[in-house]
Parts: C-alpha cells; structure tokens; sequence
C-alpha cells in the first residue's frame, strides 16, 4: 500500500473527526451531539446514500447486478453462521450471546460502508453505484440468521416476529430503499435539483456524525478489558478473514475493484444500530454490553482507520490474481 493510499484514510477530514471524538471522550470533554442533531444527520446520511445508488441503479445494466445481488444475499447467511461457529471456539460466551454477536457481525455498518465511498472518492477510484442496494440487502439477513441460531437455544423470552418486523420497517431499512426508489424513479434529471444538499454537505455531515461515534467509542474503550482476548482477537481478525472472502465474491461476480472493496468492507463490518435493537427485542438476556463494545468498540474504529485502505488493497492483489 502506498502512502497516499493509506494518508487518503487516515487524514481525511470525517476519521479526523472521529478521532478527535475519542480524545475528547478520554478527556471528559462533551462533545456529543444534541439528540435531535444526530438523529437528523443519520437521517441525512441514510437518504443521500439511498438516492445516489438508486439514480446509479437506474442507468445500471440489470444482468450486471443480478450476480452482486445473490453474492450479497449468500454473505448474509455465511458470515453470522461463521461468526457463531468461530465464537464458540475463541470466546466462552454461551449460544444467546454467540447468536447475538452473530446478528451484529452478520449486519453492516452504514458509516464504515460510507467512509469507505468517500475514501474512493478521493481517490478517484471508480465503483458501481448500485453497491448501495447491497448495503440494504445486507442489512437484514445477518441480524436474522443471527436472532435464528440463538432463538434456538432460548425457550421464550423476546417475541422473533416483532423483532423481525421491527428490522424490516426500521428507520435504516425505510429511509434506504425509500432513497433508492426515489432515486430510481426521479433519475438524474430529478436528483441534479437536489444535489447541492446531498452532494456538497455529505463529506460534512459525514464527519459530524463520525464526530459522535467518536466519543461513544472513546467512552467503551475501558469496557475492552473486560470483553476477554478471545473476544477482541475476533472483533479484529473475523472482519479481516470476512472482508476478504466478501471482495473475493465481489471480484467474482463481476464488481469492479472499487466495487468488490465496499462489498469487503460491508462484510467486514459490524452493525451498532440496527442489530443491538433487534437483539434487545429478540434476545433481552444478551449481554448488549459486550456485543456494543466489540462492534463499536473494537471493529468499528478499526476498519475505519486501518481496515479501508486493507481492504483496497485485498481488492488490488485479488483482482490481479483473479482477472
């Protein structure tokens, strides 16, 4: 990897942000964010992302879609089945929280998955459009899969169905495929009137929220100790070893490099939104302390700081020995 490579992540404007949330988490500082001003800039983030990939599908070719899609949607299922497997070997967590971390590592992050556009961005690196209707397909199945592999070892508890409901019409799950449709259905000629709000402030906005994720992964760091070695060697190497088979499938169904690299980096990644309210409905005797800190604690500033430009560079040598 280069240094511009690796400089394009770590000096960009929304990962600086960050870090400057984690430093003032560890110095007490209150930087957190009002509530209704984070609620807005997830908002913001989850319908700009929408209708990009939904003008992007518009203008895709169909058939070139169609194998990302089913690639996607068997990532799904084999990353929280893995996760489950693999935790039961590295952690002594029992079968209801193995399945909940499952639901987390099954899940995506939608603030690596649009850190890692903005990387590309810089860097004029070019990708598919459409790879946000992979982000929405990877959304649910994972936290599904996930809540399945440990509803089997509980005999009651939380309600399955109202969890899978509240997944489905979540906050994420509407405003993305919401996005996509009016995406889809207004096209360029639709989204040029709105592109100065969505385009020119997303980088901003963007970093206001990574601001935020900064302080509430500042104040977990201490919880890491607690989460045992097992667990945080996982919260590490799994995302490394699920990023790579994901670019892997990316490259072979046809994904440009760029492309495979956001389809590795929402393999990679760890759900801390959607998945703890699910596990929360579904599995109320999951300890969300440790799902919380693995994800958010240890994955998600992770993959933001090194995974990315790691997982370009998995895209690079895959794609010269694949193609």
């Amino acid at each position: 990897m280069s240094w511009a490579v690796i400089s394009g992540s770590l000096l960009s404007v929304p990962v600086l942000a960050f870090l400057l949330g984690v430093v003032g988490a560890r110095l007490n500082t209150d930087l957190r964010l009002p509530d209704a001003v984070y609620q807005a800039t997830s908002m913001y983030l989850l319908l700009a992302i929408g209708l990009k990939g939904g003008v992007a599908l518009r203008s895709a070719d169909a058939s070139q879609a169609i194998g990302p899609i089913g690639v996607a949607l068997l990532l799904g299922v084999l990353i929280p089945l893995a996760a489950f497997a693999v935790l039961r070997v590295m952690t002594s967590l029992g079968p209801v929280d193995r399945g909940a971390m499952a639901a987390h590592y099954g899940s995506t992050s939608l603030v690596t998955f649009t850190a890692a556009i903005v990387f590309l961005e810089t860097l004029a690196i070019p990708f598919e459009g459409y790879v946000v209707t992979l982000l929405a397909i990877l959304e649910v199945p994972g936290i599904l899969v996930g809540l399945l592999l440990a509803y089997r070892a509980t005999s009651g508890g939380g309600s399955l169905g109202h969890s899978i409901r509240e997944v489905i019409t979540g906050k994420s799950i509407v405003l993305l495929t919401g996005g996509l449709a009016i995406g889809w259905l207004t096209g360029d000629d639709g989204y040029v009137r709105v592109a100065p709000f969505f385009d020119s402030l997303f980088t901003g906005v963007l970093a206001l929220f990574l601001l935020e994720m900064g302080v509430l992964a500042g104040r977990r760091l201490g919880e890491i100790r607690t989460a045992g070695v097992g667990l945080i060697v996982f919260a590490i190497v799994f995302p490394i070893a699920a990023g790579a088979v994901s670019i892997f499938g990316g490259i072979i169904a046809g994904l440009s490099v760029g492309g495979a690299m956001i389809l590795g980096v929402l393999g990679a990644s760890a759900s801390y939104i959607a998945a703890p309210a699910a596990v929360r409905l579904a599995l109320p005797t999951a300890q969300p302390g440790l799902t919380i800190t693995a994800s958010l604690g240890i994955t998600f500033p992770f993959n933001l700081i090194v995974g990315i430009p790691l997982y370009w560079w998995m895209a690079q040598q895959l794609s010269g020995v694949l193609t």
